[in-house]
């Protein structure tokens, strides 16, 4: 999804509850724009819950073993707060109309795998980005230079300085001269921002050894 220049993303951010040692935070984030909306709660760096507009549902994207914790009626309220969220927005573009928008591109962008490398065994490549603002980004991946699919991409999650981070995964098995690229898009960059997975390489060792032993007999024969 690319964002457009005139889009203004609002988003509302609280902690919601923190323990006493300070060992764990949860937040409540949630946004919108003109086309777009996100509500998602926060446990530790981890989304534990979603609203997806599109499928009109929550989202527990933990694995069942984890046990989430449900949400009678989170959804009904996330609905409610984007229209909240866009009544405000409105206000807010009026009052902020000559202020100049801000743009952040991404600050760092890296690729890495989840497991450690084994040729045909399958893995995950992870897709990293972080430092932008507005959000979101758009992300490509291409295996040898093609589009490919199998891909997911996180809702954006805010870092401490106000600025976001992204991460998008990619299902795939490692193949001797395969090349993966992750690419992405936000509005503060002038170009996108790509990073490359994997490396072509050529053997001439036994074409050299060919050679030199070619040398070795022409200098045999003049002697």
């Amino acid at each position: 999804m690319k964002m457009k220049l005139w889009v203004l993303l609002l988003v509302l951010s609280s902690v919601l509850c923190v323990s006493a040692d300070a060992l764990h935070g949860d937040n409540w984030i949630s946004g919108c724009s003109d086309t777009d909306g996100e509500a998602v709660l926060i446990l530790d760096d981890e989304a534990v819950w979603y609203a997806d507009f599109n499928k009109q549902e929550g989202i527990y994207p933990l694995p069942p073993f984890v046990d989430p914790i449900t949400f009678p009626g989170q959804y009904e309220q996330a609905v409610a707060n984007q229209q909240i969220c866009r009544a405000n927005l409105k206000v807010t573009r009026q009052a902020m109309k000559d202020v100049p928008k801000e743009l952040d591109p991404p600050s760092s962008l890296i690729i890495y795998t989840v497991l450690n490398v084994e040729l045909g065994v399958p893995n995950i490549l992870i897709c990293h980005v972080t430092g932008f603002y507005p959000a979101p980004v758009n992300v490509t991946w291409t295996k040898n230079e093609q589009v490919t699919e199998g891909t997911s991409t996180s809702v954006p999650f805010p870092n401490k300085d106000g600025s976001f981070k992204q991460t998008s995964r990619l299902n795939f098995i490692p193949k001797q001269g395969d090349v993966y690229s992750c690419t992405v898009e936000h509005v503060a960059l002038t170009q996108p921002m790509t990073k490359f997975y994997g490396e072509k390489i050529q053997l001439k060792i036994q074409f050299t050894l060919y050679n030199f032993t070619t040398t070795a007999i022409s200098s045999c024969f003049i002697f």
